[in-house]
């Protein structure tokens, strides 16, 4: 059985702009991928950006005007 570890999912509004989310991560080198959000986040497009913490942590300072509505930490 899979352990279950802490991730943040950036959700978004759109779908448009988790996709230009994902593009800028890409250029970036931001670790993370776009996945479909869990039924515990509500938000407008149903695709959210998964990170693990440590990586928020270091990029948080730089990501606060990218575009994406709410972070908030999951268990998967």
């Amino acid at each position: 059985m899979r352990r279950k570890r802490q991730y943040i999912v950036l959700s978004f509004a759109s779908t448009a702009r988790a996709m230009g989310w994902e593009k800028e991560c890409a250029a970036r080198g931001i670790p993370g991928r776009l996945i479909p959000l869990p039924s515990e986040i509500t938000a407008g497009c149903g695709l959210g950006w998964r990170m693990p913490p440590e990586d928020w942590q270091a990029w948080q300072s730089q990501l606060n005007d990218a575009g994406y509505d709410a972070a908030t930490p999951v268990e998967q």
